[in-house]
């Protein structure tokens, strides 16, 4: 079986290398690295599964339906942002990448092949291209005769990014769009292939389609990152800035992605004239709001000290949009927060233009700022936008 995983991910490197080709050799293009945790934590459960068979602790049943889920887990987690150095040639690149790529072969031999061929036997055969090609017509067959699985046409829609078949790609997604047209993951996976076929350029269409993408969810990694390239393009470098920060409260501070991400913004603030990030007087004078979050006792079995937590602070009366956005883990609380106006998601969106703010505490299950059945959350009581000594405790289950 260990020789599946590593020709899927050969296949995985070699389309990756082909999509990326074109534009890792342009000048001033420097992509931020996302992470493999995903995937290298898949592989982790996945051998401890394969282990356990082999020592007789697991059945073939019982094998069988945690490598199922797994997979499901897995392709939940899998939409990640790609951002790239702030430059007129190279925008597109880590946003390609970021497409699930090591999944494609395991993905699509799950939904359209013998997952039970994955077991451990003596002599493995190792799938060609050709095969995983017939694996992803074969996809696309059963779609044909079950046009409403949304899932599916998503799985599809990735499938033909990674091979390169950008408009094939595109029709995918319009299919699942059809069925699914408040996914902002899928709206904005729709728009990066569309652009793809549009000699890369996210102009018209593909940014409406973003802008769409962040009217459902303000939160989602890649439809910001996609729609500071495309103001980026058209030389609007401070909208440009404005859509990159609003990323970085949504990775970890000290992370190569935040990292990456924080350059962006500063030569996007450069090129706009607006100085090297340097934030208003009000900003830097205003306290914020500021207090504790705790986990009720009843809830705490059901977190791991890995959860992600999101706190954030939004307007008693205003628009639903965060003001500022705090992460951390759930190994950390109870933690103190300070949610102030140089944690601003927007321009003129801040803690101190509004009188009152709710502060709201999330664990997040997936790990995404989007809220999702199975999180845990709790809110404050309105409070005044300077407060102190807030306390916010999680004692309710998303449902």
């Amino acid at each position: 079986m260990i020789v599946f995983w590593l020709v899927a991910a050969v296949f995985a490197a070699g389309a990756l290398a082909y999509v990326l080709r074109p534009l890792l050799g342009r000048a001033g293009g420097r992509a931020v690295k996302r992470s493999d945790a995903n995937v290298a934590i898949y592989k982790d459960q996945l051998r401890e599964l394969d282990a356990e068979l082999a020592a007789g602790t697991l059945t073939s049943a019982d094998h069988g339906r945690a490598r199922l889920e797994l997979e499901a887990r897995l392709l939940e987690d899998v939409p990640a942002v790609e951002v790239e150095r702030a430059a007129p040639g190279g925008r597109r690149a880590a946003l390609v990448a970021g497409i699930a790529v090591p999944l494609l072969a395991v993905a699509v031999y799950f939904l359209t092949g013998t997952p039970g061929a994955l077991s451990p036997r003596p002599h493995e055969v190792e799938p060609t291209a050709e095969q995983i090609n017939g694996m992803v017509a074969r996809l696309a067959a059963k779609l044909r005769e079950n046009p409403d699985d949304v899932d599916g046409w998503k799985l599809l829609g990735r499938s033909y990014m990674v091979l390169g078949r950008f408009p094939e790609a595109v029709a995918a997604y319009a299919k699942a769009a059809e069925k699914a047209p408040r996914d902002a993951q899928l709206l904005a996976d729709f728009a990066d292939a569309l652009a793809m076929t549009r000699g890369e350029k996210l102009a018209g269409e593909p940014e409406q389609l973003v802008l769409r993408a962040i009217q459902v969810d303000p939160g989602n990694l890649k439809a910001l990152a996609l729609a500071g390239t495309a103001a980026y393009e058209r030389q609007d470098y401070a909208k440009a800035a404005e859509f990159w920060s609003r990323m970085l409260p949504l990775v970890p501070a000290d992370s190569e992605d935040a990292r990456m991400i924080s350059g962006n913004v500063e030569e996007a603030k450069k090129l706009a004239g607006i100085g090297g990030g340097e934030k208003p007087a009000a900003a830097k004078s205003h306290p914020g709001v500021r207090g504790t979050v705790a986990l009720a006792a009843d809830l705490k079995k059901q977190v791991k000290p890995d959860d992600q937590v999101f706190v954030f602070a939004r307007a008693a009366e205003g628009p639903p949009m965060p003001l500022a956005v705090m992460r951390a883990k759930a190994g950390d609380l109870p933690l103190t927060f300070a949610l102030n106006d140089s944690m601003a998601m927007a321009q003129g969106l801040n803690v101190s233009a509004f009188p009152r703010i709710v502060v709201t505490a999330r664990v997040s299950k997936s790990g995404s700022a989007k809220p999702a059945p199975g999180d845990l959350q709790g809110a404050s009581a309105p409070v005044a936008n300077d407060a102190a000594g807030v306390k916010v405790l999680i004692d309710s289950v998303v449902r």
